[in-house]
């Protein structure tokens, strides 16, 4: 059955749409993004011609001609009685793709494999036989690879038990699973804005009513706002990436985690602590991770090898208090059976050698992330750009709210992004935009000239009543 989405929703998830003439055009852009962004999935009614004009303040015949637009380039369908739904993005985006051979997608912000991976398949692959006796997959995970995982939790302050940590078949998997345990549908769930989408609508999934507390790259969390949401909201989970926040890089400080977890504590809310992204750690003289001093219940890590060895090793963690484990158990059968054997004994094999995984992740995404600012300084100097210490991408300022338009353009140039907005809880984040650096330097010069050719584009068809607001709808 289609879901359907409201000229009121679909009006706030425009945002500041209308970037170009003819305003049709502008429109259709705009939904074009949403499509793109998977913030209207295949298969969703969009509002009547006469509904969204009233909302939007525009006549039924611009509405018209933008949903004429969005069937000439095969992105809805319209049937008579049926209204107009979206189609997927595969129908309407032929050689544009990760896969094309001149597109650079910069929509997944994972490195490639980690050099020595290969090695490791080979080495675990030797012991097939052995793996190859058991049923194949493990509901708790291996108690080698739990082991490994503790004795880190456990050398970072945090004493850890094999019992206590979950394996998962990756961080989004372990996110799903503890929003599907832990939240109640009406639930409130205090997340950052701008924050990861897939986190985001985990949550949503699970009936979660978003609370979204600001961040950004230049003063970090807005502690004020979070301590007030926390009073006010009462939020059963708190979602949280303390460490080389996605997008924005920013990184908590002891005194941030502590007034954040005092308010916490006080209304009894569970804090999950993201940490995909944590152990990219390029600058700092002396890692480490923002909760540590925090070894209180009530506070769930998630981990995983995503970001930090390869994307296609699809294995995470969840390191909780025992009782919560056998909670978590007894949900998952419903989504899967547990992860596979032979995933986990290359996790264990690489944990034993994370240390050099670290530093050749730190060497090449520091590489990359100095190209990168580099080569957008100079083509585009009046984008702001920041310098995170670690993480996976850069949290830009453009100088004009045109996020969306700029997507669009870059698209048909062979750059794939996401806009500003699809890292917002409710919209907003027209000026942002987020540019992973975790390619080589070189296809990163490639994407910076396509996008500046764009963004010139982009403003010189933009409208002199051009919106100019920008920031978080919470």
């Amino acid at each position: 059955m289609d879901s359907r989405v409201s000229a009121r929703a679909l009006t706030s998830a425009l945002g500041g749409w209308r970037t170009r003439e003819p305003a049709y055009e502008a429109l259709a852009d705009g939904i074009r993004v949403l499509c793109v962004d998977n913030r209207l999935a295949p298969g969703t009614t969009l509002p009547a011609e006469r509904e969204l004009a009233a909302a939007l303040g525009l006549s039924r015949s611009t509405v018209a001609a933008a949903y004429e637009s969005l069937r000439g380039s095969a992105h809805i369908r319209s049937l008579r009685g049926s209204g107009s739904v979206t189609l997927p993005l595969r129908r309407h985006d032929p050689g544009l793709t990760s896969g094309a051979p001149d597109a650079i997608d910069l929509q997944q912000a994972s490195p490639p494999a980690w050099p020595g991976l290969a090695g490791v398949f080979t080495e675990v692959a030797q012991s097939a036989a052995t793996l190859v006796a058991g049923t194949g997959y493990d509901m708790h995970g291996s108690t080698t690879l739990r082991s490994h995982i503790a004795d880190r939790y456990t050398a970072r302050g945090l004493p850890t038990r094999p019992d206590e940590v979950l394996i998962t078949n990756g961080a989004q998997s372990a996110l799903h699973l503890l929003a599907a345990v832990l939240v109640g549908r009406g639930d409130r769930v205090l997340v950052e804005t701008p924050t990861y989408p897939h986190a985001a609508e985990a949550m949503r999934a699970a009936g979660g009513r978003l609370i979204g507390v600001p961040v950004t790259t230049s003063d970090g969390w807005d502690l004020d706002r979070a301590e007030q949401a926390f009073a006010r909201g009462l939020p059963v989970l708190a979602y949280l990436m303390p460490d080389f926040q996605n997008p924005t890089g920013r990184t908590m400080t002891a005194a941030d985690a502590a007034r954040i977890d005092a308010a916490a504590r006080r209304t009894g809310s569970i804090l999950v602590l993201d940490e995909t992204t944590a152990d990219l750690d390029i600058d700092r003289a002396s890692p480490g991770h923002a909760f540590d001093p925090v070894r209180r219940t009530g506070v769930v890590r998630v981990g995983s090898l995503g970001k930090s060895v390869w994307g296609g090793l699809r294995l995470g963690w969840i390191r909780c208090e025992e009782p919560l484990v056998r909670r978590l158990m007894a949900a998952r059968p419903v989504r899967d059976l547990g992860s596979p054997d032979f995933e986990q004994a290359v996790a264990a094999t690489v944990l034993e050698r994370f240390g050099d995984v670290l530093a050749q992740r730190a060497h090449v995404l520091g590489a990359s992330r100095d190209a990168l600012r580099e080569c957008v300084t100079a083509r585009i100097p009046e984008w702001r750009v920041p310098c995170p210490d670690g993480g996976v991408a850069l949290w830009i300022e453009l100088d004009a709210p045109f996020s969306a338009a700029l997507v669009m353009d870059a698209r048909a140039r062979g750059v794939l992004l996401s806009a500003g907005a699809r890292f917002g809880v409710d919209g907003g984040y027209d000026r942002h935009l987020r540019l992973p650096f975790t390619t080589s330097p070189e296809r990163l010069a490639v994407a910076v000239d396509r996008l500046a050719d764009s963004w010139a584009r982009v403003k010189d068809a933009a409208p002199r009543t051009a919106p100019v607001m920008d920031g978080a709808l919470v």
